[in-house]
């Protein structure tokens, strides 16, 4: 397969695009939520010449906050429900959204029996065509606050290895609560769905974004131990993690439990086609995380406290990409290839046209061979300024020392401090990559302070959100003009405003 055989709808046109959170839209609530906020952003994306929307993984995360380590493969994050969205739709009464998330769907679901309209033919639909996630979901969620919030692996033996006559015994039981779940999930993907027909009908495509692994303590895990490498008592036998670097001694043990790729195999990567197949439905495109770990795989004995023991073992490889094309048609993705990698992983990246990303905070380290400077992208490729796990662009500026701040603002063309981070940004911009792209943070230009997540640490991520009069009122038509001349505005009904690509 040559590298332009494959379709991805991400590559169509030359676009910009902006990172952001769903949890950092501003308004009221702990989290940011899927309702008039959001589509006031889309509005101001629209505005300031942006087409492309990416996000993090939209599952519901621990008790961390982390969306790369959730509950649920699956799932949505129901704190991103609009509770004033249900009081639109009849299924709440007026002033009910101002109630705790749980007394607003247990409200809404009593409102919705008796609404008229088809939304309940929808609701009874929605819990039939995604059985095959939901109704574990549902289980994994009640059994967990019956337990105390404690992990699968400790609850009684008939819970934790799901025997069928007390699993059953449970759905006659916890009904109510089951429903309750089935239910949220159902307010989660309307909502969401109604909000990605809102962006593309300003021509703005939505990117979310899949971690390779998943969570031990998780749905998935827990109903389907056979495609993970568990002992009898579910606990891993290999784990995830990166070898030592440069950046560490002992590399970086993840802990989540590995894949049995010959069993995925085995039945043609079925959870791989449904895993990915649902996203898409409320996607257009997605971010594959730690996409080198499908070519080789960092394996670590669970019986190790770091990542050094550990040894590189094969991944699926083409079979699984394969399968994923034979059964889309098309392949919508984007690999995240940061890091070490092999000549292995670019082959197996190239074979399927998947376009890999490019940091531009990487690039100024002296060497004219740096991947990551703009002469070496490449046309099919996503380059950012930064991304959620990298410093602002002015925050990661300010810490570099005098002379490494001089040297690039000389690679950027630039004189003065004052023009970052609107020098990288440019560069973004004029990239022959196909998507640049950059942080909300960027484009308000605002400092580490405002970071979303420092890897390695357990404290201060994912809290991050911003408020609309911290961006200036000129602020969007700059972004305009800047994208602008770099031809990334895409117009409706039209290819593109198109800018010479360069090699």
């Amino acid at each position: 397969m040559n590298s332009e055989s494959a379709a991805n709808r991400l590559m169509d046109k030359r676009r910009s695009g902006v990172i952001l959170h769903p949890t950092s839209l501003p308004g009221p609530g702990r989290v940011g939520r899927i309702g008039p906020e959001a589509v006031r952003f889309l509005d101001w994306m629209q505005a300031a010449g942006f087409s492309l929307w990416q996000l993090l993984p939209l599952n519901p995360p621990q008790e961390d906050g982390s969306p790369y380590a959730c509950i649920s493969a699956f799932a949505g994050d129901i704190r991103l429900i609009d509770p004033d969205r249900l009081v639109a739709d009849g299924w709440l009464a007026d002033g009910g959204a101002r109630m705790p998330l749980g007394q607003v769907l247990s409200d809404a679901r009593r409102g919705l029996e008796s609404a008229s309209g088809d939304a309940w033919d929808e609701f009874r639909a929605f819990c039939t065509e995604q059985a095959s996630w939901l109704e574990d979901f549902a289980l994994f969620v009640v059994i967990k606050r019956l337990q105390g919030n404690r992990p699968w692996w400790t609850w009684p033996e008939p819970l934790r290895s799901r025997e069928p006559a007390r699993l059953e015994q449970l759905r006659a039981e916890a009904k109510e609560a089951l429903e309750g779940v089935r239910f949220s999930q159902f307010v989660f993907f309307r909502q969401w769905h109604g909000l990605r027909a809102e962006a593309n009908a300003r021509d703005i495509l939505i990117l979310g974004d899949m971690p390779i692994f998943v969570a031990h303590d998780s749905a998935d895990v827990w109903a389907h131990p056979e495609y993970f490498d568990l002992d009898p008592q579910g606990q891993p036998v290999t784990v995830a993690g990166v070898p030592p670097d440069y950046f560490s001694e002992t590399g970086q043990r993840w802990g989540n439990p590995h894949y049995r790729w010959d069993r995925m195999a085995a039945d043609g990567f079925r959870w791989w086609l449904q895993r990915i197949g649902w996203a898409l439905e409320g996607l257009d495109g997605l971010r594959i995380d730690h996409f080198r770990g499908f070519e080789a795989f960092w394996s670590i004995p669970a019986s190790e406290p770091t990542a050094i023991a550990g040894s590189w073992q094969p991944g699926p490889g083409a079979a699984l990409f394969e399968a994923l094309l034979q059964h889309f048609g098309e392949l919508p993705l984007l690999a995240e290839d940061l890091g070490v990698i092999t000549p292995e992983v670019t082959a197996l990246r190239e074979e399927f046209a998947l376009p890999g990303m490019k940091i531009l905070q990487f690039a100024f380290d002296g060497s004219p061979d740096n991947p990551y400077l703009p002469k070496h992208h490449e046309e099919r490729g996503v380059v950012y300024t930064g991304t959620h796990d990298n410093d602002t662009t002015l925050g990661w500026f300010e810490s570099l020392p005098e002379a490494s701040r001089t040297f690039v603002l000389e690679s950027l063309g630039v004189n003065a401090e004052e023009d970052m981070p609107w020098a990288l940004i440019e560069a973004a911009f004029a990239s022959p990559a196909r998507l640049a792209v950059i942080p909300m943070q960027d484009a308000m230009a605002l400092g580490g302070d405002a970071r979303m997540n420092t890897p390695g640490t357990a404290q201060g991520n994912w809290s991050w959100r911003f408020d609309w009069k911290d961006l200036p009122p000129q602020r969007t038509a700059e972004l305009r003009r800047m994208n602008e001349k770099a031809g990334r505005v895409v117009v409706r009904g039209d290819a593109a405003q198109e800018a010479p690509v360069t090699d």
